[in-house]
């Protein structure tokens, strides 16, 4: 074929290319046409062919770019743009299909662009370029985009996605994959979004409440999103557009969402009814992770500020120590079911939950002295009567908040000397409750903790077999000199390092008393050998005959040491204090608040004839009240609290004490602080616990013996550096361990 010839058969073409154009494709023979461009490429003549496509392809869309920018108004632009490019494409792929073998052979020698892509390049640089079309049409996209957000609706979605595939596709045809479409559109678009979002959501924020803006917010979101799937946006423009979205509705105004005044989520956790409100904002804030962290600390904060008004009430005395631990078991509940429901139970909230609680029952020690209180009174007097799995289900209720304290040997010091008063004065629900509680202990934090518990429970088992055993001794024993003084003692034989120390000296007992002391003695310790008893006259109880005037008898249940007083009025009818306390060598302190609970106006035995108000002077004199009366047989004298010794000595000016449940209820420590004992257990803990370690290890850097240290003891309290710190300057005093040479901080065990 020569160059004539070749010329012949590409006006051939360009007619065809033509009738393409106008629409008259129908007439033509693609069969015939796919020839004779195969026939031009064939006979080296590709060139001609693709340089008269690329020219027969600019002249058509230079008379499409006329009608567009000159003849079409703005309102049929968006249309009349997607209509052209519609139909270029079906023309442009009917072209592609009559060229084919110049696509497979001529553009890969001549490195040209494919027909396809040659359209697509003439189509960006002819009609999309075109001053008067591209930012023309740019401004109505956004424009049209902006009055659906304003709540107008369109059913022209179909157009808007035909336009935005157009400016991906023609993107293509560069050397920049998607320019057109980011430097010409979403650029444009993402500021856009941007801009209107800032505003809107700056004035729904001022007039709005929290729970509306939320709303108001989700609903934005999702239409957002239906619409980047409706014109099929792509990631790179859907991804930054839901940023922007989640910066300007959520981020930026998160913590004032939270802080509002009356309808915020600190708010709404005041009133746990609402929520269905807390749920919507968490759901929206958890779109940005770190807006969450603004719900978790306003309910710490709430969780705290309740907490310390709970010890306030407590300290104050409007809420006495089982009252708190039931409103701190009511306050879990109510915070659980919020972080159940409103955070959807993720774990941070849980953790800030319980870390919260940990915070507000660990400021001290009071926590610890409540629950114990709490526990007494579950098990001598609310648990009476209750089933099985009652029980069980009321004392997991106070190892809920037991887990919650961290120096729990605090707590274990408070619960035994309430557990030594249950078992001693037999006050106990029951034995299986207390063992209950016991187990529950020890799975928790170990056998160890409750060892010495169960070796309480231990010694009263001893001691009941043992009071049997005496009982048939002393029936057997009818001899002696003081058999006829002798009266019936039950004795309680305690192992010194079980239960809680009492460092009181024992009284002066009656004669009667002392000869029954001494006669169990003997049979004791002939049982015994090797052993030694000391009598504990603090912590027993008695029952005495009383005659009143008009020959009245009662049955009067009182402490050793209310007894030794009373015995004393026997002899004489007026005593002082000076008397009472030289005769019965009791402590002052505790003779003083027992002379006040048998002077109280319940239970007026005594009679204080000094005036004034409470007990001041050694000269108080007191004398047997034989007009008192009662309409019960038996009455139970009950101790005033310690604390109500303090204020005015109450119960002598005519303030009635309580009885029963709460009487005794004020132990040392409960203000707050730890008590002695437990510090002085704390020292050789620790020093133990150093030792152990040291001896294992042989040597060992400061701060990873303090790491085990505190890991080992972790499970009864938490031992501060410092205190740990002073242990090992005592164990190195005392030749225990020895600091490295040249090494300050590395310490060395001493076999």
């Amino acid at each position: 074929m020569d160059r004539q010839d070749a010329n012949r058969t590409w006006e051939t073409l360009s007619a065809a290319l033509d009738e393409i154009y106008n629409r008259n494709a129908s007439q033509l023979s693609f069969e015939e046409l796919y020839r004779s461009s195969y026939n031009l490429v064939l006979h080296k003549h590709g060139d001609l062919l693709y340089d008269g496509v690329s020219e027969k392809i600019t002249q058509h869309l230079s008379k499409t770019v006329h009608l567009l920018a000159e003849e079409t108004t703005d309102e049929a632009l968006l249309a009349a743009t997607s209509t052209v490019w519609q139909d270029h494409v079906i023309t442009m792929t009917m072209i592609r299909d009559i060229l084919m073998y110049m696509d497979r052979i001529y553009i890969p020698q001549s490195k040209r662009r494919p027909v396809y892509e040659l359209g697509l390049h003439l189509f960006r640089i002819t009609v999309w370029e075109h001053p008067a079309v591209k930012n023309r049409v740019v401004q109505l996209l956004l424009q049209a985009i902006e009055r659906e957000r304003a709540g107008f609706l369109t059913d022209d979605r179909n157009m808007f996605k035909s336009i935005l595939n157009m400016l991906l596709e023609i993107g293509n045809s560069s050397s920049h994959t998607a320019a057109v479409y980011h430097n010409d559109f979403e650029s444009l678009f993402l500021a856009t979004t941007q801009e209107y979002y800032q505003t809107e959501s700056l004035q729904y924020l001022s007039s709005a409440t929290a729970s509306d803006y939320v709303r108001k917010a989700t609903l934005r979101l999702e239409e957002e999103k239906e619409r980047a799937h409706s014109l099929q946006l792509p990631m790179t423009t859907e991804g930054p557009m839901i940023t922007i979205l989640h910066t300007e509705w959520i981020e930026r105004h998160a913590k004032t969402l939270v802080e509002m005044e009356l309808t915020g989520f600190a708010a709404l956790l005041r009133d746990d009814m609402k929520q269905e409100e807390m749920l919507e904002m968490y759901d929206l804030f958890v779109r940005v992770p770190s807006s969450v962290d603004y719900l978790r600390d306003a309910l710490a904060d709430r969780i705290k500020a309740d907490g310390k008004q709970l010890l306030k009430d407590q300290e104050t005395g409007q809420a006495d120590p089982p009252m708190f631990c039931r409103k701190v078991l009511a306050m879990r509940i109510k915070y659980m079911n919020i972080v159940e429901h409103s955070f959807r139970n993720e774990k941070k909230a849980q953790k800030r939950l319980r870390e919260s609680f940990e915070s507000f029952l660990n400021a001290d020690a009071r926590a610890a002295s409540c629950l114990a209180i709490y526990v007494d009174e579950l098990l001598r007097v609310s648990l009476r009567g209750a089933t099985d799995e009652q029980v069980t289900a009321e004392l997991e209720k106070a190892i809920t908040i037991f887990r919650y304290l961290s120096d729990k040997d605090v707590f274990e010091s408070f619960y035994k000397q309430h557990l030594a008063k249950r078992l001693l004065g037999g006050r106990s629900v029951s034995d299986d409750a207390e063992r209950s509680m016991v187990s529950l202990l020890k799975a928790e934090c170990g056998y160890q903790f409750t060892t010495k518990l169960e070796g309480m429970f231990n010694d009263m088992r001893i001691s009941r077999e043992t009071r049997d055993k005496y009982k048939a001794f002393a029936r057997r024993d009818q001899g002696g000199d003081d058999r006829a003084s002798r009266v019936e003692i039950e004795v309680d034989v305690l192992t010194t390092g079980y239960w809680p120390s009492q460092n009181v000296p024992p009284c002066t007992l009656p004669l009667s008393i002392q000869n029954s002391i001494n006669h169990f003695a003997s049979f004791y310790l002939n049982e015994h050998t090797g052993r030694k008893l000391s009598w504990q006259t603090s912590a027993g109880a008695a029952e005495i005959r009383a005659t009143f005037g008009g020959n009245r008898h009662h049955e009067l249940c009182v402490s050793t040491y209310q007894m030794c007083i009373l015995l004393l009025f026997n002899d004489l009818d007026t005593l002082t204090l000076g008397q009472i306390r030289m005769q019965t060598q009791i402590p002052d302190s505790e003779l003083r608040r027992h002379l006040i609970s048998l002077t109280t106006p319940k239970n007026r035995i005594l009679k204080k004839l000094s005036k004034g108000r409470g007990i001041t002077s050694d000269m108080d004199s007191f004398a047997f009240n034989s007009d008192y009366t009662s309409k019960l047989k038996r009455i139970r004298i009950p101790l005033v609290k310690e604390s109500s010794l303090q204020e005015n000595q109450a119960g002598v000016d005519g303030t009635e004490i309580s009885s029963g449940a709460t009487a005794g209820n004020t132990i040392e420590g409960a203000s707050g602080a730890v008590p002695v004992a437990v510090e002085e257990d704390r020292r050789h803990l620790v020093e133990a616990a150093i030792v152990r370690i040291m001896k294992a290890r042989r040597r060992l850097d400061h701060n990873g013996l303090v790491a085990e240290v505190t890991k080992q003891l972790q499970v009864r309290f938490n031992p501060s550096p410092q205190f740990i710190k002073k242990r090992i300057e005592s164990l190195i005093d005392r030749e225990y361990l020895e600091r490295a040479e040249n090494e300050h901080r590395v310490y060395n065990y001493m076999a």
